[in-house]
């Protein structure tokens, strides 16, 4: 596995533990539906939680927050979709980010909930 899959596979694992640690159950990890994946599908509440980890070695680079731009909320917002639909869902969905930063052994999150909403 490349050196930047290891890394985002560790973000992952740190968020989905935090979600847990946080009350949240997680329904998905890597859901996918053709080219369109969610990292996290989760649910707090009767709220299901879209969760796009990005996760950095360094925090000197720009926030990984912003690498989820108007073409990725789209794409989220796709795949959502898609998985509302074939799980026969009608909770809310929230969309939320969790930034990762793994400094050595150390790491810092950093989890924005409603990071963007859907748009027509």
């Amino acid at each position: 596995m490349a050196e930047h899959n290891e890394t985002g596979k560790k973000g992952e694992d740190i968020a989905a533990k935090y979600l847990l640690e946080n009350n949240y159950k997680i329904l998905e990890r890597n859901w996918r539906a053709g080219h369109l994946e969610i990292d996290i599908i989760a649910k707090i509440k009767d709220i299901i939680v879209i969760v796009e980890v990005k996760t950095r070695t360094s925090t000197s680079m720009y926030d990984p927050a912003m690498a989820v731009n108007r073409i990725k909320q789209k794409q989220l917002i796709r795949a959502a979709n898609k998985y509302i639909l074939s799980s026969n869902l009608s909770n809310e969905v929230r969309f939320d980010i969790i930034s990762v930063f793994i400094l050595g052994s150390q790491h810092k999150l950093e989890h924005l909930t409603d990071a963007f909403y859907p748009t027509l």
